[in-house]
């Protein structure tokens, strides 16, 4: 299926928006829990909504669009590809902060290792290789096996475009403590025109392990504060 069709860019001057923090597969929304409460904290609305993860990108998009219209999308693993298609596809976004998305072709080993893992292991081996020793998920739809399976073929499939220049600022991290495929689908993002940036001592699944560092980039992103 194809994307939705773009929404628009944002209105001229809608004032503060909100922040919508999706994630990735093999997680729930609880992985915000830290990132959410310093954000609010901080005085920023923020919402955490759960995935369809329905395998199917036009429907995760289509989604996105009806969450994520006239606010800053921001994403971690999955929900970092899946921000990055949402941008490219021109939805309504404020701008993103986007965490170690996959860049499809442009570095095609980047997954190779989560889908041997899942091969090997299911749910539980493709967990502990994408988000190391600080992941867990309890028993539900991301625990599951078949909802893996389409999620991973889903972000296996995804292929990226340069980003329109209707869409708001996109800001693509990566862990200094991540491989170098990382650093190289962090590149590739910035061909595609997102701003990208090195967070040091972090790696994938820092929303876990670095909530604080994570949520000042977000914070000083989306105030405008590190925008040149």
């Amino acid at each position: 299926m194809t994307p939705p069709p773009p929404a628009g860019p944002p209105s001229p001057d809608p004032g503060p928006a909100p922040i919508v923090l999706v994630h990735g597969t093999a997680t729930t929304p609880a992985i915000w829990t830290d990132v959410a409460a310093l954000l609010r904290t901080a005085g920023h609305e923020v919402s955490t909504p759960e995935r369809p993860r329905s395998g199917d990108l036009a429907t995760e998009l289509a989604w996105l669009q009806d969450q994520a219209r006239d606010a800053w999308l921001v994403g971690v693993s999955g929900g970092a590809t899946l921000g990055l298609a949402a941008a490219g596809a021109g939805l309504r976004l404020r701008g993103a902060v986007l965490h170690e998305p996959a860049v499809g072709s442009l570095v095609p080993d980047l997954l190779a290792p989560v889908a041997a893992a899942f091969a090997d292991g299911g749910t539980v081996a493709l967990g502990a290789a994408l988000y190391g020793p600080a992941w867990d998920c309890e028993p539900g739809p991301a625990s599951d096996d078949v909802v893996t399976a389409r999620e991973l073929a889903m972000f296996r499939g995804f292929e990226p475009v340069p980003l329109p220049a209707t869409v708001g600022p996109v800001l693509v991290t990566v862990g200094g403590d991540s491989p170098p495929v990382r650093h190289a689908a962090a590149a590739a993002a910035a061909g595609l025109g997102a701003t990208t940036r090195v967070l040091p001592g972090v790696a994938h699944h820092v929303a876990r392990t670095h909530p604080a560092q994570f949520a000042a980039v977000v914070a000083d992103w989306v105030s405008g504060r590190s925008r040149g």
